[in-house]
């Protein structure tokens, strides 16, 4: 009887701790503490006047699809505008030329998210066509903010 209750007891203490464990490795994986995928890629940066609500780990996507993530955001107190770094998986190959990036929201109140849209330039005759790391993507449209835009229509409205 007393064996019986013991393997009972240390049954249920595995159970417990294979449970913790896995509440650990999702809370772990669903903030963002680490990273159980690998982040190889490479780095690209865009400059934007106004980023609204974008935050570091959004999705950065070619045509909806996403391609990498936003690894770092910082301001660039001489130009007052915000430096975006992104981090692009290694096996997506995006024109350099004439790309630009943009920042969208996911519907009408979703978070934000950076758009790519490659370039149309003939890419063959190119010393250095395709994003690399370190490249900066020139052509950039900031965040639309619906403040700004409500904001906008009620003072138009008013006159």
């Amino acid at each position: 009887m007393r064996t019986r209750q013991r393997y009972i007891e240390i049954s249920v203490g595995f159970f417990m701790l294979f449970g913790l464990l896995g509440l650990l490795t999702m809370v772990m994986m669903v903030s963002g503490i680490t990273e159980f995928s690998s982040s190889k890629g490479y780095q690209v940066t865009a400059n934007f006047t106004d980023i609204g609500g974008l935050k570091v780990r959004a999705p950065v996507t070619v045509a909806g699809v996403k391609i990498g993530e936003v690894t770092r955001i910082e301001l660039q107190p001489s130009q007052l505008n915000a430096r975006v770094t992104m981090m692009i998986r290694p096996d997506k190959q995006i024109p350099y030329e004439d790309s630009s990036a943009r920042i969208l929201t996911e519907g009408l109140l979703g978070s934000n998210y950076i758009s790519i849209v490659p370039g149309f330039e003939d890419q063959d005759n190119k010393s250095h066509p395709y994003l690399r790391g370190g490249d900066v993507i020139a052509k950039t449209q900031e965040a639309i903010i619906l403040e700004n835009l409500i904001g906008q229509l009620l003072f138009n409205v008013k006159k």
